[in-house]
């Protein structure tokens, strides 16, 4: 009897086969375990690529901004312009410049974060009270020491904020990557979709979430390192 049950339960489709296709499945985990690991750390990487060129490129597009009135509307008009480029549109016409390749994808998603980095950026600078700089430069602080020492930790919650959002944003549209072959999860969540494949579907959106989840998590918690003088506040 143990001979039979044991045949028959070998012979039974698994919970992702064609034949029960589950949304959840610990076989699919196990089984797949080094694609969706290899998607994960792919995702991953791609993401903080992007945030930190995005960073790159907006902290001195703010001060431009902040330094030039006069350049604002178009460095804003801008970042905005990009933001409402279609991503179905965007990597297509990177290819040819790029290549299919994470770079592509890199580039685009921090061109896309631009618009919310910026705004956050100049408008923490913008946050920093007038006496709080003219008591600092009366102490001999110059634009450098400033700008580094006094208005930037001020600054900090409202840019902060700005990246919380920007982070979030860029993990969900990581998975557009999936055009150019470099979408992390997003090519599980192609694939699942293409195929109907309802455990590949559901594990990768899942983990889009949990990855979205922990960067916010992280971001809010480096703020709260930074900025001891507010715990203080609060409390």
């Amino acid at each position: 009897m143990t001979l039979l049950a044991a045949s028959a339960a070998a012979s039974e489709p698994s919970c992702y086969s064609r034949l029960t296709n589950e949304w959840f499945c610990g076989q699919y985990l196990r089984d797949y375990q080094q694609e969706i690991t290899d998607a994960t750390v792919q995702h991953l990487g791609i993401t903080l690529a992007a945030v930190i060129l995005g960073v790159l490129i907006a902290f001195p597009l703010a001060l431009v901004a902040r330094r030039l009135p006069r350049l604002e509307t178009a460095i804003l008009g801008t970042a905005t312009a990009i933001y409402t480029i279609p991503s179905l549109a965007l990597l297509p016409l990177m290819v040819p410049f790029t290549g299919i390749s994470a770079t592509t994808v890199v580039i685009a998603l921090a061109l896309y974060a631009l618009t919310i980095l910026v705004r956050s950026m100049l408008e923490g600078l913008r946050s920093v009270p007038p006496g709080v700089r003219e008591s600092a430069r009366g102490m001999g602080y110059g634009a450098t020491r400033l700008l580094f020492r006094v208005e930037l930790p001020l600054a900090l919650p409202v840019i902060m904020a700005g990246l919380r959002v920007a982070t979030v944003s860029t993990v969900a549209l990581t998975t557009v990557g999936s055009l150019v072959s470099y979408g992390g999860l997003g090519n599980l969540i192609k694939d699942g979709v293409t195929s109907n494949f309802r455990a590949e579907l559901m594990t990768a959106s899942i983990l889009c979430v949990l990855i979205a989840v922990l960067f916010d998590v992280l971001i809010v918690f480096s703020q709260w390192l930074l900025t001891p003088w507010a715990r203080g506040v609060r409390s």
